[in-house]
């Protein structure tokens, strides 16, 4: 069995993707998993390295995905030794899960880094 992988916690801005943080889109180009939701710029993703895997987990008309569900993917994806990017769209923890995400990565026993980013709340005066 491999060693646990890390799972980054990074808000990717308020969807311009120039407004990620310097260590969110550095943390992007190094991930082997990028786990993200329907705010998160399709130019951002494109960033990340071409053997990257992505996952959608974002919430579409008629259609969400179980929190629960993600926070075991995280986990999961982090105990095969991966660096795990949980891109969401703003800030992790605002209007966002990455309290219950933290929690479960704590509880499991999985090193996560949060990596703030500007929410939309903040940004809508620019």
């Amino acid at each position: 069995m491999s060693e646990p992988g890390t799972v980054y916690l990074v808000g990717a801005g308020p969807g311009d993707p120039g407004l990620i943080t310097v260590t969110g889109r550095q943390r992007l180009k190094e991930a082997d998993v990028i786990v993200y939701d329907r705010l998160v710029s399709d130019a951002l993703l494109k960033e990340a390295r071409p053997d990257a895997e992505l996952l959608f987990v974002g919430k579409v008309a008629g259609e969400s995905h179980d929190q629960e569900a993600i926070n075991r993917l995280l986990v999961e994806r982090a105990r095969e030794g991966k660096r795990v990017v949980r891109l969401k769209g703003g800030d992790p923890f605002v209007f966002g899960r990455g309290g219950e995400e933290a929690e479960a990565l704590r509880e499991a026993g999985i090193a996560f880094e949060i990596v703030p980013g500007v929410t939309s709340a903040v940004a809508v005066a620019a």
